[in-house]
């Protein structure tokens, strides 16, 4: 499996799938970060900010602007081991964020005051992957689903 890191979509024919409807209900956007060690403003800005401080700060902007678009936060953690699998290169952070819908997504990456702060986004990722997750139809099906729901034991 070969993965790219990306900061912005490049593929067009990802961008116009991104423009389809998608599924039905919530989704949830998993995103796996890698920060630069040293912010990078594209508009050539001093800084003396890690990478992992700029995207601090587009972090925190777009936990508030989520709301305004019916999206929440609801996971960030650091990534401080691979159990599983290989990689060359593990990603620094992963986050979550809730949508309403895919469109709800798009029109707050299209919006003014998203553009205003992926400034600070795109000076310090390195790149990352997002990834769209979707409930079961049915949480019932899955049987992990089920058992959280029912409050029976811990994930492992």
């Amino acid at each position: 499996m070969q993965v790219t890191n990306e900061v912005l979509p490049t593929d067009p024919a990802r961008i116009m799938a991104m423009m389809e409807k998608g599924p039905d209900g919530p989704i949830f956007m998993v995103n796996l970060l890698k920060f630069k060690d040293k912010a990078d403003y594209e508009d050539g800005r001093a800084t003396d900010l890690s990478g992992r401080d700029a995207y601090m700060i587009y972090g925190r902007a777009v936990t508030d602007l989520l709301p305004k678009f019916g999206g929440r936060g609801l996971f960030a953690g650091d990534v401080t081991f691979l159990a599983l699998g290989q990689v060359e290169e593990l990603w620094d952070e992963i986050a979550i964020a809730m949508y309403p819908d895919r469109a709800s997504m798009v029109r707050m990456s299209l919006s003014d005051e998203w553009r205003e702060i992926s400034v600070h986004r795109a000076a310090g990722l390195k790149g990352q992957l997002n990834i769209e997750t979707v409930a079961p139809q049915n949480g019932t099906d899955s049987p992990f689903l089920a058992m959280l729901a029912a409050g029976n034991g811990a994930a492992s």
